[in-house]
């Protein structure tokens, strides 16, 4: 199961910054780059299929579209900063095409991470753990397979149409490739049908809408793709082992 998340194909350049505390999140990739530093414990990152465990004062530094997930260990505290890949664009440039060897290093435990303010204070930190990765590690070209760009491109379509009719027929056509050879191709690479993966990521959407938002659950589900309230429900069972409502009145005693 791979996400694709929309970080780094916004209009202007882009610097997000979120601190955790035993958090995971499942296989991905985006276009933007991503750090992930731990302050406390350990977690376990996965980066195109390598495997990393990060300590206490360890970074991973993610490359646009590498595929990689996380996962804490036991108890973790990890600040994770996403990033346009224009903020550093003469690294960008003089990297495109490239990933490191060893995607991690070390920190100093008294460096100071920057916040929304100064877009030089940013690109200042920014570069500078471009130069700490540089010295720690060699770099190769990218070695995406052809049918890795596919699957790329079957998910952006599905993060683009989720909301409304979106089949694999409908992605065969603009992606002018066969439809039996798309169903097969994604099956394979991302471990479940098509249409399963399409209801997680609606479902996935909804929960967040849940939580945040007071919408009414019919448009949510609305929202989400699913012209059938009963059609929602009974997916959202499926994947949440709950009812939509329930999964709020529980998200709103946790905050």
């Amino acid at each position: 199961m791979v996400f694709f998340e929309p970080h780094g194909v916004e209009e202007q350049e882009s610097f997000q910054r979120v601190t955790l505390t035993n958090f995971s999140f499942p296989l991905h990739f985006h276009r933007a780059y991503e750090l992930i530093i731990v302050h406390e414990g350990q977690v376990r990152v996965t980066i195109d299929h390598k495997e990393y465990l990060l300590q206490q004062n360890e970074a991973a530094f993610i490359f646009n579209n590498q595929m990689h997930e996380f996962t804490t260990v036991g108890h973790s505290a990890i600040t994770i900063i996403i990033f346009s890949p224009e903020l550093i664009g003469r690294f960008f440039m003089d990297y495109k095409g490239f990933t490191p060897v060893n995607n991690t290093f070390s920190l100093s435990p008294d460096v100071l991470l920057p916040s929304r303010g100064s877009v030089y204070r940013q690109k200042s930190f920014l570069y500078g753990i471009c130069s700490t990765l540089e010295e720690n590690t060699d770099f190769k070209p990218v070695q995406y397979s052809a049918k890795t760009k596919i699957l790329h491109q079957m998910l952006l379509y599905v993060d683009t149409n989720y909301a409304a009719e979106c089949t694999l027929k409908a992605v065969a056509e603009h992606l002018q490739y066969d439809y039996p050879y798309l169903s097969k191709l994604f099956a394979h690479m991302a471990g479940m049908t098509f249409t399963e993966y399409l209801n997680y990521y609606r479902i996935s959407r909804a929960c967040y809408l849940l939580k945040s938002s007071q919408q009414p659950i019919g448009e949510i589900a609305a929202d989400c793709g699913y012209s059938s309230l009963r059609s929602f429900n009974r997916n959202f069972q499926a994947f949440v082992r709950d009812s939509p409502r329930r999964f709020r009145e529980l998200s709103s005693r946790q905050v």
